[in-house]
């Protein structure tokens, strides 16, 4: 890990204190003094008097860009190719870019994701204005479909919180969705706590390539799932306390749904599973087989990365459903470090051949698409 990337993670407990209101929270980081400063709010990047290019647009809650909201942006930014330069703040709404509105690129202006975060609160369970609830798709905070959509240096956050809703129980809460093909995210975080991380795709026949680079995610309940081909690589995953149950599991790291057809699923490379948890009260993953599609074969494969005490090393795996056996699915290893990986149970713990490891690369899964050689 950079030392920049060890400082990305401050707690979404500490982040949202779930006691005494996300809002409020949220709000300190509106305003950070190591941000751009007040003359400069876009940093590096230009300003509305000084575009980087026609196709840049540039947002200010404070009003000194184009536009207060990232939604409004984004409808601004009809076709490919466009450029939002967020500044520093707190941008509480929901954005969805559609499949039309490809190559687009956000970029935090300060170039340090603690300062630009898009958040909101719905979950899955929450009733939608005029009836029924949102789902777990429809209670992102962010939704991008289009094809070659890249972020750096931005949070994507759900505060919703259990605690301050009892009478739901559709309780996941999505930060961010993604799927479209060749999407990158550098530097970012994602927060929430049940599904985070949705990695997925446009349909069930369209493998998306998704690429996640020194990026930090926290929940607890598969919050980190889909059915992309996706590349973790040097990120950081955090597993979060929990009051409300007695007994472990807490959660589950990892939920991939891959289609049966495809070969390749998730690939978490280089990377490191902590957890404010228990030791032991975390899976490390579970087979996601949805009722949509019960021919998928959901596929991870974790290698070179360091699991700590928070993870079950006897039995890191367990099923969601017990027609779909962990064990008929792919679920691999390779070079772990760490307590959370010691093999006690070797059956518990597939581990992949070096002929086997030598395909599990950036380069096999994401084929032709190179995202570690953009430059920002």
């Amino acid at each position: 890990m950079s030392s920049h990337h060890d400082r990305l993670p401050l707690s979404r407990r500490g982040f949202l204190l779930a006691s005494t209101g996300a809002a409020a929270a949220l709000a300190l980081s509106s305003a950070p003094a190591h941000a751009t400063g007040a003359r400069r709010p876009f940093g590096r990047f230009g300003s509305p008097a000084a575009r980087l290019t026609p196709q840049t647009l540039y947002v200010d809650p404070r009003g000194r860009g184009d536009h207060t909201t990232v939604k409004d942006a984004v409808t601004a930014a009809t076709g490919s190719g466009w450029t939002l330069v967020l500044a520093p703040g707190t941008y509480r709404e929901t954005v969805a870019v559609d499949v039309t509105r490809t190559e687009a690129t956000w970029i935090g202006a300060s170039e340090d994701p603690r300062d630009v975060v898009i958040v909101y609160d719905n979950a899955a369970g929450t009733p939608k204005p005029g009836g029924g609830t949102y789902g777990t798709t429809g209670s992102a905070t962010t939704t991008v479909q289009a094809d070659g959509f890249t972020a750096r240096w931005i949070t994507f956050a759900n505060d919703w919180l259990r605690a301050d809703h009892p009478d739901i129980t559709g309780t996941q809460a999505v930060a961010v969705k993604v799927q479209g093909d060749r999407s990158a995210f550098h530097h970012c975080r994602f927060l929430g706590h049940q599904d985070t991380l949705y990695a997925d795709s446009i349909a069930l026949t369209s493998f998306a390539r998704q690429y996640f680079s020194h990026c930090y995610a926290e929940g607890d309940v598969d919050f980190v799932f889909g059915r992309a081909t996706a590349v973790y690589e040097n990120c950081h995953f955090r597993t979060l306390d929990r009051t409300d149950l007695a007994a472990a599991p807490y959660g589950f790291v990892f939920a991939p749904s891959t289609a049966g057809a495809n070969p390749r699923g998730y690939l978490v490379t280089r990377s490191r599973v902590s957890s404010e948890a228990p030791d032991a009260f975390y899976k490390l993953a579970r087979p996601w087989v949805p009722s949509s599609d019960t021919t998928a074969r959901p596929s991870l494969v974790v290698r070179d990365t360091w699991l700590g005490p928070g993870i079950d090393a006897a039995a890191p795996y367990t099923n969601m459903s017990d027609a779909f056996p962990w064990q008929n699915q792919r679920f691999a290893e390779y070079r772990d470090t760490g307590p959370g990986a010691r093999i006690t149970v070797p059956e518990n713990r597939p581990q992949l051949t070096r002929e086997q490891a030598e395909s599990a690369t950036r380069e096999t899964y994401l084929g032709d698409w190179q995202p570690w050689k953009e430059a920002c």
